[in-house]
């Protein structure tokens, strides 16, 4: 098979500011997840899709290839991922003359993802032969049981359940999308918009693997759980 790996990442954020190229622990933010991609051995190409010439030159430093800028229209803050990683697919298709059968996309903003993650969800992916695979942990809160909404003075549980639960571990199991490694076989990801599919698949990491750079909260949260992984031996 033919397995193409996309890294996105856009020249903006509101956010962290250039939180792709900053620096932590001596490196800029993409090359954790670059090292991974190559570190898993199972790519023929290791793309990256962005905007800023700056973000690319620094990802072909680590070894990436960049060749094409995302036009402008998939760089904005409401472009959704899924376009992008089509175009980083069409894109490739084209440059290399391959038709990839898989494709793997590897979030910057995921760097306490381990290489056997990469492994493993893949291996999930051809064993359930999905359609699409996502990553997620167990949630902290359940719909079911402790997440409300607030519409018009009226709160309610986000989810029924019925019977009424009255406790939280006889709610159903719920995930959170921690947004680190996506697989999608190619004719779904030029077909589909949508991830959720009869035949998607989970793949279930713990919740220290899973925070997702959004906020300065979450960069200080990472970079202290980074020092700890290098300290035990496992980065």
């Amino acid at each position: 098979m033919a397995i193409l790996c996309t890294i996105a990442m856009r020249g903006g954020s509101r956010g962290v500011p250039k939180k792709n190229a900053r620096m932590i622990m001596g490196k800029p933010l993409m090359a954790y997840t670059i090292e991974q991609a190559f570190g898993s051995e199972l790519f023929d190409h290791i793309v990256v899709s962005t905007d800023s010439k700056e973000f690319s030159d620094i990802a072909k430093s680590y070894g990436a290839e960049s060749w094409f800028l995302r036009p402008p229209e998939l760089a904005t803050h409401e472009a959704g991922k899924v376009a992008v990683i089509r175009h980083a697919l069409v894109e490739s298709e084209k440059n290399y003359g391959v038709q990839f059968d898989a494709i793997v996309d590897l979030d910057v903003t995921s760097p306490l993802r381990d290489i056997d993650d990469i492994k493993a969800a893949y291996q999930q992916f051809l064993n359930e032969d999905s359609d699409v695979l996502i990553t997620g942990c167990n949630a902290r809160r359940n719909p079911y049981f402790n997440m409300v909404e607030s519409s018009e003075g009226n709160v309610r549980l986000v989810k029924n359940h019925e019977p009424p639960l009255v406790r939280r571990q006889d709610a159903p199991q719920v995930y959170d999308m921690n947004a680190s490694i996506y697989v999608w076989k190619r004719e779904i990801l030029l077909r589909e918009k949508t991830l959720f599919r009869n035949n998607t698949s989970l793949y279930v990491m713990p919740e220290e693997r899973s925070i997702d750079i959004d906020t300065e909260i979450d960069f200080e949260i990472v970079e202290f759980l980074l020092k700890k992984k290098v300290g035990m031996g496992n980065a």
